[in-house]
């Protein structure tokens, strides 16, 4: 055997397990997202019970509003970390993000006096909010210290925003404008988001490869 030949053969099984590699890699991030959304239901209830803890009683916080803040704390937090917060099931509609699973246990709560359902008016729109029992505490035990303060976070910068802001925000968002009607929002959808919607620091990341 020449030394080109030689040479040649090494090259090539180098390429061979740089393939081999890559598609194993990909295989192994698909098998671990491809489980994705599962609900934990009950972190949702305490972080339901938090939010109106925190933002309920504000006049501009009603139904649509909870589900839109429910959405960004959800995908925003898949997108930064990769990882599920509450992983709720949203459906795309006419004005933004449902999380499917909410009226449900909603009804459970309000029936257990853990919350109040009341209608109001927000100007001259109806508005159903939800009111925490005041003898309620909510078990942030169920959140890590990230989880908690990327909560905090999207109230400080989305909790003053009325419905229609929020709603418009989320249908400049990926995930829902790739969205079907009445069909499921894709978490994977965030890592195409334009600079609208988008809270990871991709610079950053590509920064810490280097």
């Amino acid at each position: 055997m020449s030394l080109d030949q030689f040479l040649n053969e090494i090259e090539m099984d180098i390429a061979i397990d740089v393939i081999k590699t890559k598609t194993k890699t990909t295989k192994e991030k698909n098998e671990i997202r491809i489980s994705i959304p599962q609900q934990n239901l009950e972190k949702f209830k305490q972080i339901l019970l938090y939010l109106l803890q925190k933002v309920g009683g504000k006049p501009n916080i009603g139904m649509t509003a909870l589900y839109k803040l429910l959405y960004f704390i959800d995908f925003d937090f898949y997108e930064k970390y990769e990882e599920q917060l509450m992983g709720l099931k949203y459906i795309k509609n006419h004005f933004g993000p449902t999380p499917i699973i909410f009226e449900k246990i909603i009804k459970e709560m309000v029936q257990n006096n853990q919350i109040e359902q009341i209608k109001s008016k927000y100007y001259q729109h109806e508005q159903t909010k939800y009111l925490i029992n005041p003898k309620i505490v909510p078990d942030l035990s169920v959140l890590n210290g990230l989880e908690k303060e990327h909560i905090d976070w999207e109230l400080r910068r989305l909790s003053d925003l009325n419905a229609k802001t929020l709603s418009d925000l989320s249908h400049k968002d990926v995930p829902w404008l790739s969205a079907k009607p009445n069909e499921p929002i894709e978490y994977e959808a965030v890592f195409y988001r334009t600079t609208d919607t988008s809270v990871r620091d991709y610079e950053h990341d590509e920064q810490d490869s280097l």
